[in-house]
């Protein structure tokens, strides 16, 4: 008999396969995993496509040196003739040309983040009710569309005012129905503050990736930051190796802050993954330097374009939306929000019962 773990698997497959995509009989559906990727995922996801009604192509192809690097011209190919894509690689590509031109051509794409490993995808799909968290990153991004004034303090020291009155919130984590459509896994809302609004402090203290020699960290990283701009960087000996990799750019737009984000996944715990660990229950994650998705802070575009991009964690934030807190201790409070955590059966600090 199949154990516990393969149950939780086949089950998050079906998701995806049908909750999410929406496979239609007869629709061309294409999963593609790299060579560092998770086979056993890829296996199970393209069974449920199967079993769904769709007519699936499997394809495996090296994995790239570094993420958003352009996939084989054969894949390509097929990407912009498929229906459904469900996106499995360790190395993303979902910044490229022939993944662009995929949803051009009306492909419906999933993107697993954290290259989809087994864990990731039981934790964070198959072991929550993945609907109610959809459902919950609604109602949020409802409540930050009415919000004016946001602050955000920690334990760790964080402290940061902004004002996004009427600016974009973005929630990325959908069910793919239209063609065109893309889906992000579960668990994360994000916005963008009017720059000369966003004044104070930041203190890492969960994750921080790139650069590479980090990860979860030892000890917090702090950020000064003034209308936007990172302007200070200090702490320990992870702080001087952040403090270079920033420099290494000789570009000043890669210390502009890109989009704050929520983390609302009751199944996502800190790994040191970044694409995992910024959709923690209840925790906040902050991107800085470019923003490849065309959303972004700042309010016109870099005089001088910039690649890099960070993000830092911080965890057990609260989060106060026009003075009503939503997040503290690394539970949701906002009343709006709660009967829907409640219905979620998640024991509140992230715990799924």
């Amino acid at each position: 008999m199949p154990s516990s773990g393969d149950w939780i698997l086949k089950k998050a497959s079906k998701t995806i396969a049908e909750y999410v995509c929406n496979i239609n009989p007869g629709e061309h559906v294409l999963v593609y995993v790299d060579t560092e990727g998770d086979f056993d995922v890829a296996s199970s996801v393209a069974e449920a496509a199967s079993l769904a009604g769709g007519e699936v192509t499997f394809i495996v192809f090296p994995t790239r040196k570094n993420v958003d690097m352009e996939p084989p011209a054969p894949m390509a190919a097929a990407m912009r003739e498929a229906n459904v894509i469900i996106d499995l690689p360790k190395q993303y590509i979902v910044h490229t040309e022939a993944f662009k031109d995929a949803l051009d051509h009306g492909a419906r794409i999933f993107c697993i983040a954290a290259g989809g490993t087994k864990e990731v995808v039981k934790r964070c799909i198959g072991s929550i009710d993945y609907p109610r968290v959809l459902e919950l990153g609604e109602a949020l991004k409802s409540i930050l569309e009415k919000t004016s004034k946001v602050r955000i303090t920690s334990p760790a020291g964080t402290d940061l005012e902004m004002d996004i009155t009427g600016r974009t919130i973005d929630h990325a984590s959908t069910v793919a129905k239209a063609p065109g459509e893309q889906s992000m896994l579960a668990g994360q809302v994000s916005w963008y503050p009017f720059p000369a609004s966003l004044n104070g402090k930041i203190v890492f203290d969960g994750t921080v990736w790139p650069p590479a020699e980090l990860g979860i960290l030892r000890s917090p990283i702090i950020l000064t930051i003034e209308e936007a701009w990172v302007k200070d960087i200090s702490g320990g000996s992870e702080a001087r190796i952040y403090r270079k990799w920033f420099e290494r750019f000789n570009n000043k737009n890669i210390y502009k802050l890109a989009h704050i984000s929520a983390g609302l996944n009751p199944g996502a715990k800190l790994t040191g993954n970044i694409l995992e660990d910024e959709r923690i229950f209840a925790g906040i994650e902050i991107g800085i330097g470019a923003n490849p998705i065309g959303l972004a802070i700042t309010e016109v575009p870099f005089e001088e374009e910039v690649k890099g991009h960070s993000d830092g964690v911080m965890l057990t934030p609260t989060l106060e939306l026009d003075g009503v807190v939503a997040f503290a201790d690394g539970e949701i409070k906002h009343p709006e929000l709660l009967p829907i955590v409640e219905s979620m059966k998640v024991r509140q600090g992230g715990e799924a019962l």
